[in-house]
């Protein structure tokens, strides 16, 4: 069975020289540390990129595919992406990201398949980039953010990117950045640990009560952080439609949705999983680690595979198979 991650950041060299060589004209300050390594610090951005090798070196992060038992990596930008960013420079960065995706998918077919990066704060240069980044080898799905420098998924902006997307046949994952209350999560990492899955949260709402999961009836979604807050509040929305007048446009309830989305498996505790497969469906869960952050899995298939209430069929589905389908493997 095909072990894939889903949720697996990287850098490519040259977008990391894009940064350093063109950054500081749009604000971008960039320095090295005592060990020669880029720091970069983006305009309006608090999250600093980690550029250390096991976010850029190929040969690095094979060694911990291989020492995880995975055989592929589904390639995204991390935080801060490209919104930050001018428009054309944006772009740029999108573009060089996606063609850095393609070209380490040539070299290495079965082992890296890439998620295009989009710059969604022009959203007609990101829906141009969609159709450019599908025509390229390995290109998968798209990654993008849980908001787009404030504005919530379900604007109107945006759709034409969905649109894109559904017809390509290119799902999409979303990942947090910036999240909702930082300034009270400064402190203790709780920006991590509670405002990704806070944002993961507001991110399929918005999709759901904003319409773009009834516009785009085709169109994939992936949830990180395992939906995040989604699918624990489901009852509380579920109510909150039927009693409350900004909700009144709903034709069905939040949780009719809940199937709509597919869900990786970052959790940190086997019982959580195990709740969601069941509320879901294990179809809708696939495999990731947040490779290779501190707050990662470092051996994701074991905590598939540790789940002894699952049949063997179903933790090979979780591991690869649902993943393989999804991403049209």
């Amino acid at each position: 069975m095909l072990k894939l991650d889903t949720h697996a950041h990287w850098f490519p060299q040259q977008w990391v020289e894009t940064i350093e060589r063109d950054g500081p004209k749009h604000g971008v300050e960039v320095s090295r540390n005592e060990q020669g390594r880029l720091t970069a610090s983006m305009p309006g951005i608090r999250l600093r990129p980690n550029f250390t090798p096991p976010y850029i070196d190929i040969p690095t992060r094979l060694k911990i595919m291989d020492d995880a038992r995975v055989d592929v990596h589904a390639l995204s930008l991390t935080s801060p992406m490209v919104h930050w960013a001018p428009p054309e420079f944006g772009a740029k960065l999108a573009q060089v990201f996606n063609d850095g995706c393609a070209e380490v998918h040539q070299k290495y077919p079965t082992r890296f398949i890439g998620m295009a990066t989009l710059p969604l704060q022009a959203p007609a240069l990101a829906a141009a980039e969609v159709k450019r980044a599908a025509t390229l080898p390995g290109i998968r799905g798209v990654y993008m953010p849980t908001h787009v420098l404030g504005k919530n998924l379900e604007e109107k902006e945006f759709w034409p990117v969905y649109e894109q997307c559904e017809k390509l046949g290119l799902p999409i994952f979303l990942h947090p950045v910036s999240p909702v209350g930082k300034e009270r999560m400064m402190k203790y990492h709780l920006g991590n640990f509670l405002g990704n899955p806070y944002e993961s949260g507001i991110a399929a709402a918005s999709l759901v009560f904003g319409g773009v999961m009834d516009a785009f009836p085709k169109l994939d979604v992936m949830l990180p952080h395992a939906g995040g807050t989604f699918p624990w509040l489901i009852g509380r929305m579920d109510h909150g439609t039927t009693v409350r007048a900004e909700c009144k446009h709903m034709t069905k309830p939040t949780s009719s949705y809940l199937r709509r989305f597919h869900y990786d498996t970052i959790t940190h505790s086997d019982q959580i999983l195990m709740n969601l497969i069941q509320l879901v469906g294990v179809d809708r869960v696939v495999m990731g680690s947040d490779c290779p952050a501190d707050m990662s899995y470092t051996r994701p298939v074991d905590v598939v595979e540790r789940l002894k209430d699952l049949s063997s069929g179903e933790r090979d589905a979780i591991v690869g198979g649902n993943a393989a389908k999804l991403l049209r493997m």
